[in-house]
């Protein structure tokens, strides 16, 4: 009894400063966006401030730099080798928080979901130090701030409970014990940051089309290019680091770099509505047919900005590149626009991600139960067809997917690595 409440107590606490961090952070990028739209000479200072940025972390940072990855390494670290953790640094909230402040004030195509899990588990790892916590109850404590983050920034607290499990496990067998925690810190999170204030987006995808097996062929050809897309996102943004690293060896100069690139995209696009987080695109995406090519402009912006080293998630860009891309499949599928940009949300982001079952529960609570079945169908068929990849590359590491999911030479799964390597 006495570990059943100290553990509820933790998540209690959790979902309380995940919420708190979740609602400074997303006030001041409201700011901060406003900022750079009445001030679009701020975008010629993309190139200098992503490479202050980018020595800071190389200066400072430690192992913050490593970002989601981190987090995710340290909680699955705890199934492979008790006592070989090494702490989530506490400077990784500010940086992060900073850092991600810095890419949207002058313009970066980057997300927010990042900076809200890295600050949770920052605060987690800060917290389980504080109270002397090890093994089992550490490891609740960083997933508690996964889902906390999570939840908060997006106003989705059960999406924000399941994604903490499902990114950390991938499907393997997960504790029961974890599953509560992980729940609290998630409601707890998203109640805290809606007591500050905050608000979130809500959208609306319209009438659902009666059933019918003609309009599940149809509903499956999108998500087949759902999880296609979101494939070609993370390789997109594994190439362009692997080549900046490749040109220039120093983190500021890619950074540098990089920044003046995305100036180049602004002018070459004749728009700035690929920059920030683009939520008006969204929202424009489930109300008018837009250019067939928005999809593709977001996803180039996006990345080239996070594969320079800028600061940032990449969650609510693959929202908006997986609703413009409904958009543009509306008329070919010849289905409704904000159906198919639902279902693009939901679908990119589930293949990109690798939580299938994160990503219906936040189909859920963005547009309700009626649809449910198509969501269900969305989520799953574009996280077979996303290839053995993901915008979380820790989460893969000896981790095997069925044959029948795509597969990119070179993105081999480890556990299949060491097989050939042992029968050799």
């Amino acid at each position: 009894m006495g570990k059943i409440i100290r553990w509820t107590v933790l998540s209690l606490l959790m979902g309380g400063l995940t919420g708190t961090a979740s609602a400074v952070f997303l006030a001041g990028l409201d700011r901060l966006t406003d900022t750079r739209l009445e001030h679009p000479w701020l975008l010629w200072l993309l190139p200098p401030g992503g490479a202050l940025v980018s020595l800071m972390y190389k200066k400072y940072g430690a192992s913050a730099g490593k970002g989601n990855n981190l987090i995710v390494e340290q909680i699955r670290r705890d199934d492979e080798a008790a006592g070989t953790f090494e702490p989530v640094p506490a400077i990784m909230a500010p940086f992060v928080l900073l850092g991600t402040w810095a890419t949207h004030l002058f313009g970066g195509s980057a997300g927010r979901e990042g900076t809200a899990v890295q600050m949770g588990g920052s605060l987690g790892d800060v917290l389980g130090r504080l109270v002397r916590s090890e093994g089992g109850e550490r490891r609740m404590l960083l997933i508690a701030g996964i889902s906390g983050g999570f939840a908060s920034v997006f106003g989705t607290p059960l999406a924000g409970a399941v994604f903490a499990l499902e990114v950390v496990t991938m499907g393997r067998w997960v504790a029961l014990r974890m599953v509560v925690p992980s729940a609290i810190a998630a409601f707890t999170g998203d109640y805290v940051t809606r007591a500050w204030g905050i608000h979130h987006l809500h959208y609306a995808w319209g009438g659902i089309p009666a059933f019918s097996l003609f309009v599940m062929l149809k509903v499956l050809t999108a998500a087949l290019a759902f999880g296609l897309m979101s494939l070609l996102f993370t390789l997109g943004v594994q190439y362009v680091k692997q080549g900046m690293g490749a040109i220039v060896a120093h983190a500021g100069w890619r950074s540098f770099i990089g920044g003046f690139v995305v100036i180049g995209l602004v002018y070459a696009a004749g728009t700035r509505d690929y920059l920030g987080l683009s939520l008006p695109l969204l929202q424009r995406a489930f109300d008018e047919p837009l250019s067939s090519f928005a999809f593709l402009w977001k996803t180039i912006f996006t990345v080239v900005t996070l594969g320079s080293g800028y600061m940032g998630g990449e969650v609510t860009p693959l929202f908006v590149i997986g609703g413009t891309l409904g958009n543009a499949l509306s008329p070919l599928l010849q289905l409704g626009v904000p159906f198919l940009a639902g279902l693009g949300l939901l679908g990119v982001f589930s293949g990109a991600a690798n939580a299938p079952a994160a990503c219906f529960c936040l189909g859920l609570e963005l547009f309700g139960f009626h649809g449910a079945g198509y969501m269900a169908v969305v989520c799953l068929v574009s996280f077979m067809f996303s290839g053995h990849a993901g915008i979380y590359g820790a989460q893969l590491a000896g981790v095997e997917r069925p044959r029948y999911f795509v597969r990119v030479p070179g993105l081999t799964p480890i556990r299949s690595r060491r097989r050939k390597q042992r029968r050799e």
